[in-house]
């Protein structure tokens, strides 16, 4: 058996953790430079407040109907959702940390210690509430894709109280009834549509889909979602999550970008973050973008963007910092007033058995790349930086609405009176 254990509304359940007196109350937390709302609580959802909405379409309602709104804290969800998985971890011999709010948990042979997994579940959620104070919702089933079905269910159905198991045939055949195609995981919107015109709404109709039908109709992975839900164990941990084909950091300036200098500052930094995703999942670049615009609401409209071949592929960020800033001529053009810039690595090759070669006088410092990443992990990103990217940058993100990172700045500990 499997459980998919998933924080309700994260981003605004953690920003509700140090203020008590929040909870309850409507919510939203807004993207980079305040632009849209990525998070919203049930009770700003009731309020009519839709996600993903500019917020300044948004901010009337909101002020309204008195919905709180945040700026995204990325400091503070990040230490949350380490202290959050780390007490989950406890519940289980075996834990895949899926996202910053989802852990999938394994019960392999733990029958004998584990009798009752509803029980189980229900003490996870009150531990994790007691030492996070932060709400959760876990699903079990056989599969990985029933454990999202059930965590659904779970989130929902109305009377699961947060806790829902698939261990037989009569619950797995009423949720999967309720459940919309494009709910179930693995399934995008454009599968959905396509199962939509094959008379295919629910979950349920997808499980009864012969198999081989799904394969020849879409592709494999569909088929194995089919398989799944009917309760066969058809992926694993290293299935739940491919390394990315793609790699790109791009947002919008907090302050107009106007003269060259600020521009390449911004371009670094960019390839800068793109170079760490980029290690962490150990692959290497060959194709490089890079795109810089003004906003598509200005009456002239303009972008610019260039590709940069390397040589040999790399996941040094000194070497694709400098090929970013070499392309600087050919992306900025006086009296443009850059609004949002990217860096994207387009094509990926897998870094642990790239072949090397020996006229290759550029060759990447994996030693260096190591101290880099081992140093920003351990006392925070940006600790250690290439000077392109600037110190004191103008154009830093805005986040004019941003609450005090309480557990990973020394001035926003909090301080209790007693």
């Amino acid at each position: 058996m499997y459980a998919l254990v998933d924080a309700n509304s994260f981003y605004c359940s953690a920003e509700q953790v140090f203020r008590p007196d929040w909870r309850g109350k409507p919510m939203v937390v807004l993207s980079n430079n305040d632009g849209c709302i990525v998070a919203a609580n049930r009770q700003a959802r009731e309020a009519g407040v839709e996600k993903f909405k500019a917020y300044f379409e948004m901010r009337g309602l909101c002020e309204a109907k008195g919905v709180i709104a945040c700026s995204s804290n990325y400091e503070l969800y990040g230490d949350l959702s380490s202290k959050m998985m780390e007490v989950i971890g406890r519940f289980a011999p075996e834990q895949h940390v899926y996202s910053i709010d989802e852990s999938f948990l394994a019960f392999h042979q733990c029958r004998q210690a584990i009798p009752d997994l509803s029980h189980h579940a229900q003490q996870l959620r009150r531990a994790v509430w007691r030492e996070c104070r932060l709400p959760v919702c876990v699903g079990i089933g056989p599969t990985l894709t029933l454990a999202k079905v059930a965590n659904h269910a779970a989130k929902k159905v109305q009377g699961y109280q947060g806790v829902c198991v698939i261990d037989s045939e009569s619950p797995r055949l009423a949720i999967l009834a309720q459940l919309k195609t494009s709910d179930v995981w693995g399934i995008g919107r454009r599968i959905a549509k396509r199962l939509e015109f094959m008379g295919i709404n629910t979950a349920l109709q997808l499980a009864a889909m012969k198999p081989g039908q799904a394969r020849k109709s879409f592709n494999v992975e569909v088929e194995r979602t089919v398989r799944e839900l009917n309760g066969e164990a058809c992926k694993g941990w290293d299935q739940t999550r491919a390394d990315k084909k793609q790699i790109f950091s791009t947002r919008s300036v907090g302050e107009r970008i106007t003269c060259s200098d600020s521009l390449r500052q911004a371009l670094c930094k960019h390839a800068g973050v793109a170079a760490e995703k980029l290690r962490k999942q150990r692959s290497l670049v060959r194709v490089m973008m890079v795109f810089a615009s003004n906003s598509p609401y200005d009456e002239r409209p303009q972008g610019f963007k260039q590709v940069y071949r390397f040589a040999y592929p790399t996941d040094d960020s000194t070497q694709i910092t400098a090929a970013v800033a070499s392309m600087l001529d050919q992306i900025y053009a006086p009296g443009v007033r850059y609004y949002k810039i990217g860096v994207g690595l387009i094509d990926l090759v897998c870094g642990e058995h790239a072949q090397g070669d020996l006229f290759d006088e550029s060759a990447s410092n994996p030693a260096l790349m190591k101290v880099f990443d081992s140093l920003n992990q351990r006392y925070g990103r940006d600790s250690l930086f290439l000077a392109a990217q600037g110190i004191n940058p103008k154009w830093a993100m805005r986040r004019e609405l941003l609450s005090p990172q309480y557990t990973t700045r020394w001035r926003d500990i909090p301080r209790v009176k007693c």
